[in-house]
């Protein structure tokens, strides 16, 4: 049974492996930019490894030749920086995913599932969890949420147009584990982030505003997720979370802290400011994701797919703060916590954040 898994070597990616390699009969398959050195272990030994930047021309024949045989392709190969770049962004995120449908089509894979996001969603309520049917037509002011949508409007197309191909759709929410920690850090905070207070398991101060109210999940339930859906027949759309509901208060409550009431200019414009400063590496866009895309139910794929996470959101994301605070990482390029690697320049005096130019 050859599973091809592109983007492998990312957070997803890396538990991705670590959950299949658990399945006797699956031959894994990796694809991804930059790929393990020869001395790395677990997960990433006994694949079958082949280097592919899927945005550059001519990636969907390469990526035909890798597919051959396959039983199921999984596309998790996303680029979240650098975020200045928004070309770069597009031609890897929308382009690349092109790119791998046009060669799970020509192939005739029998699966495809590809990971979407609750980013893909249209604003809507914090109040109430969604079902899939909620409009995934994205977040227009976030550029990753417009991408995400823009891919999930291609497989609308390949699914009218080739209904024989199973595609599966997981959209989670932030995916967490303690081995992300590094990564996470880079794409999302970093370098002036104080990330290392965070080993005494405290966060002083936790902004508030009525909107912050987010799902997590960790990265080895979500794997749980992905395996189901290739191993099963399922097809469409899932959402998938863990409870609870991360809120400010939830937050400060377990990392003893206060909240600080935010107001959303005021939280759109310290990103925008700090973002051009290139002092962070996270836009508006971001803010306005994080405030807009609904909360989730999960129970189609609980019912469907037989899933139900086996840690809870505190607990993922304490997990996460953990290797954030250890520089916790693997043998993997995006997830290696080596500052040395290209691409990850020592100081912001070298006029860009050191966030690593493609995550997969």
């Amino acid at each position: 049974m050859r599973i091809v898994i592109v983007g492998a070597t990312g957070n997803v990616g890396t538990a991705v492996l670590r959950r299949l390699r658990r399945e006797a009969e699956a031959e894994l398959v990796g694809v991804a930019r930059r790929l393990p050195g020869p001395d790395a272990g677990e997960p990433y030994a006994d694949v079958e490894w082949h280097s592919c930047d899927i945005g550059a021309p001519g990636a969907a024949d390469q990526l035909v030749r890798i597919f051959a045989g396959a039983r199921a392709v999984v596309h998790l190969a996303w680029q979240i920086q650098p975020s200045h770049d928004r070309r770069t962004l597009y031609r890897t995120n929308v382009g690349g995913s092109r790119a791998v449908i046009e060669a799970a089509v020509r192939v005739g894979v029998p699966a495809l599932v590809y990971a979407s996001s609750v980013g893909t969603y249209a604003p809507g309520p914090k109040n109430h969890p969604v079902s899939e049917n909620w409009p995934a037509t994205g977040v227009e002011t976030s550029s990753y949420s417009r991408d995400k949508a823009e891919v999930e409007a291609l497989l609308d197309g390949v699914q009218r147009e080739h209904p024989k191909l199973r595609v599966v759709r997981l959209r989670p929410g932030l995916i967490f584990q303690r081995e992300a920690g590094t990564e996470i850090s880079r794409y999302f905070l970093g370098p002036l982030a104080p990330v290392r207070l965070l080993r005494y398991g405290r966060i002083p101060l936790v902004p508030s505003n009525k909107r912050l109210r987010m799902q997590a999940v960790h990265a080895d339930d979500v794997a749980d997720a992905y395996a189901r859906a290739v191993l099963g027949d399922a097809s469409g759309a899932f959402n998938v979370a863990a409870d609870p509901v991360l809120t400010p208060e939830l937050v400060a409550r377990h990392f003893h802290g206060w909240t600080v009431p935010v107001a959303t200019p005021v939280l759109r414009a310290a990103a925008a400011l700090t973002w051009r400063a290139r002092l962070q590496p996270v836009d508006t866009g971001w803010v306005d994701l994080a405030l807009n895309v609904p909360l989730m139910s999960s129970h189609r794929a609980e019912t469907e797919l037989g899933w139900a996470p086996a840690i809870d959101s505190v607990t993922a994301l304490k997990d996460l703060f953990n290797g954030m605070a250890t520089r916790a990482g693997t043998d993997s390029p995006p997830l290696s916590p080596d500052p040395t690697l290209p691409g990850r320049p020592a100081a912001l005096t070298r006029g860009h954040l050191p966030g690593h130019p493609n995550p997969y």
